[in-house]
């Protein structure tokens, strides 16, 4: 059976937990971007950005507070839900590293949407975030053995080290590939669902970590409907961060899932990857705002703004399915297969001439929404 025994009587509470996110973000958003568009909290158009008009930013408040209220509500009503989600949804510890770091990652990124933080103090704040999760007890102690059988464990120093970092890198990987409307939102419900499938499988069996996932996929989708091509609203370095954050956490909780989460989250992973490697060979900061990214490229080569974005999506729902149905090898495999493939296709891109030009360094909120 590819889902856990039981599971329909699981699926009308993951489905309201779905449903009132979404119906939550829906409704908050156009008030988030009334606020924010008061107070002049917006992305301005420039050389990099696709954007020809200013558009508010700081919607990714609406992600967050949406899903923020739903986890919260259904750890408090875990008593009297199935016996699957029982007690509190998440042992504390984990509950807590989720909703409190994920409510302080939305207001350290809201921080940087209304003063423009830069790169040094806002890339402070996100290994801030890690050191408190694994403060209170979040950790990636194993991962399955893409190589054979059982597991590779991580022990001390070094598994609070990894979680800090996996936590640090998929923050950025959403932000790297925050470029065109919709765009990591997308990606990012696509990895929600994901991740909430798999945890209703058998060889996973977390119902509580599902319920959270999609719950976050509502959330999602409801700004999904504001942020989608032609965007009225960004999500912003708050949305970045919160999703970012909460994405890696939810892959790690219970039986960590990184590698799937690698797969998944493979093509901003991967961008983000050979971004830093070219800025590096360049001499120049990997933090330095460029028209390189995968999404830029795309452009370049004569796609429309809202073909690129599906393009993406397609291809991280593909990987997607493939976490979902293949061995731990063969998502390795894949991943690698993809960061190879992706390595040479930007490769000859880039020699075929299409150009790039690097902006100033001083802002790292630029590398983010730029739609």
């Amino acid at each position: 059976m590819f889902l856990i025994d039981g599971v329909g009587s699981l699926a009308p509470v993951i489905l309201s937990a779905f449903l009132a996110a979404a119906a939550l973000s829906l409704l908050l958003t156009p008030l988030v971007r009334g606020v924010v568009s008061r107070r002049g909290i917006v992305d301005e158009p420039d050389a990099r950005r696709v954007n020809r008009s200013p558009v508010p930013r700081g919607g990714g408040l609406a992600v967050a507070a949406a899903f923020l209220l739903v986890a919260g509500a259904a750890a408090a009503l875990s008593p009297v839900l199935p016996t699957a989600l029982r007690p509190g949804l998440l042992p504390a510890g984990q509950l807590a590293a989720l909703l409190l770091g994920g409510a302080a990652a939305a207001v350290l990124g809201a921080l940087d949407d209304a003063f423009d933080l830069r790169a040094r103090w806002q890339f402070a704040g996100q290994v801030g975030l890690g050191l408190g999760a694994v403060a209170l007890g979040l950790s990636v102690t194993s991962i399955a053995n893409p190589f054979g059988p059982g597991v590779v464990a991580f022990v001390g120093p070094f598994a609070a080290g990894f979680t800090v970092l996996w936590i640090v890198g998929m923050i950025n990987s959403i932000n790297f590939i925050d470029g065109l409307d919709g765009l990591s939102t997308g990606i990012a419900l696509i990895a929600a669902l994901t991740l909430g499938v798999l945890s209703l499988t058998p060889a996973v069996d977390q119902p509580a970590v599902a319920l959270l996932c999609f719950a976050l996929a509502g959330a999602l989708l409801g700004f999904l409907r504001w942020n989608a091509h032609p965007a009225s609203v960004f999500t912003g370095t708050a949305g970045v961060m919160f999703v970012g954050y909460t994405l890696a956490v939810l892959a790690v909780v219970g039986t960590a899932k990184v590698v799937v989460a690698l797969l998944v989250l493979g093509v901003p992973i991967i961008d983000t990857f050979w971004v830093i490697v070219r800025r590096l060979a360049a001499g120049r900061s990997p933090f330095t705002p460029d028209r390189g990214h995968l999404h830029h490229r795309l452009l370049d080569l004569g796609l429309s703004h809202r073909r690129t974005v599906l393009l993406i999506l397609a291809l991280c729902a593909g990987l997607g399915a493939v976490s979902l149905v293949a061995s731990a090898a063969a998502q390795v495999y894949t991943f690698l297969g993809v960061l190879v493939g992706s390595g040479l296709v930007l490769f000859v891109v880039t020699r075929g001439g299409i150009a790039h030009e690097a902006l100033t360094p001083d802002s790292y909120e630029t590398e983010g929404e730029s739609d």
